[in-house]
């Protein structure tokens, strides 16, 4: 039996409840409607006391289970987010945690479906890599919900002030700044920008940087992946660029993919930066130059993160950055003359 939040709870509830933990009907009311007034032995008093009767306690007041995280990631096609799984799963796991990994799919359960389980599940906190947090044209009342629960979060890569959690990402931006630079320093002049949508967080703001040191520049937003790339690829080529900077490594071998259909040779004619800084970049051919992101720590940082909001020590708010790494590899090289 579900009966609600303490207000919806009627008075024969409320004394039956407070003769068996031995307390007043007002000091029920308070642990029901959870508020901090009441000592933790009391309040403990009081929800065996609705264990024992066989009531159910409102969604806000039932058990956690210390030992599960929920972990969100999307599709895992791309490269990065398998090894941000594996990693975040191996810090989680260090400090006594077991993740539930939850992973989006075209066509398969999204992050309202997955929130819904964990909830079900009564996780201790979850970690959000690129969710919904990083689109800006979405609904962040999600968010909201879990913070009016107390339910602990932290999300990864495309910041919103908006949600009360600590938020890591990526110095998108300073990536844009690496690559460019690269590219100059080889001679480029003629640089295009190929990236994903611009309603999302990293999109906006590697296009942001672009702008502002190559105002005139070329740039195609498709998504974030091969067949993206691939078109994103295809236009910039037209337009007669020699360096292109892709969102991600995906995107990347999309627009190599490109240039081989179109004749242009890599790194000969076309220099390629990808992002993301995926194992399989040095396989590729020609082995990929990219902006590697630090999974590693930001990994770390949000698992000590989540770990601190679980047990009551609030962490900083706002966006802590972490800066990429320039690999250097074949795809790029100086300009044809």
């Amino acid at each position: 039996m579900d009966c609600g939040a303490g207000r919806r709870w009627d008075m024969a509830k409320l004394a039956e409840i407070a003769a068996h933990a031995g307390v007043s009907e007002a000091t029920v009311s308070r642990v029901l409607n959870d508020k901090t007034n009441v000592a933790e032995a009391t309040r403990a008093l009081v929800l065996t006391s609705i264990d024992v009767l066989g009531y159910e306690r409102p969604s806000n007041l039932r058990r956690r289970m210390v030992g599960l995280v929920g972990l969100i990631v999307p599709e895992l096609t791309n490269p990065v987010f398998p090894l941000f799984a594996q990693t975040i799963q191996t810090r989680l796991a260090a400090m006594g945690y077991t993740a539930v990994l939850c992973t989006q799919a075209p066509g398969g359960a999204q992050e309202d479906d997955y929130i819904s389980m964990l909830l079900e599940r009564g996780v201790a906190g979850v970690v959000f890599v690129s969710g919904r947090h990083a689109d800006l044209t979405a609904d962040l009342g999600i968010y909201r919900d879990l913070s009016a629960r107390g339910l602990p979060m932290v999300t990864i890569n495309g910041h919103r002030g908006e949600i009360d959690a600590p938020s890591l990402s990526t110095d998108e931006r300073a990536s844009v700044r690496m690559a460019v630079a690269h590219l100059r320093q080889l001679g480029h002049t003629r640089i295009g920008l190929a990236t994903g949508q611009g309603r999302y967080v990293p999109s906006e703001r590697k296009l942001e940087a672009f702008r502002e040191l190559v105002p005139d520049g070329e740039v195609q937003q498709t998504w974030f992946s091969v067949e993206g790339g691939e078109l994103a690829g295809r236009a910039l080529i037209e337009s007669g660029v020699t360096g292109i900077v892709c969102g991600s490594d995906l995107m990347a071998l999309g627009v190599i993919r490109a240039a081989e259909q179109a004749g242009v040779a890599v790194p000969e004619q076309l220099s390629v930066i990808g992002y993301d800084g995926s194992l399989v970049t040095q396989y590729t051919w020609p082995p990929l130059t990219t902006l590697r992101q630090d999974v590693t720590g930001l990994s770390g940082a949000a698992v000590h993160a989540l770990g601190e909001e679980i047990a009551g020590h609030p962490h900083p708010r706002g966006e802590t950055l972490f800066a990429p790494e320039l690999i250097v590899r074949s795809s790029t090289a100086p300009p044809p003359r």
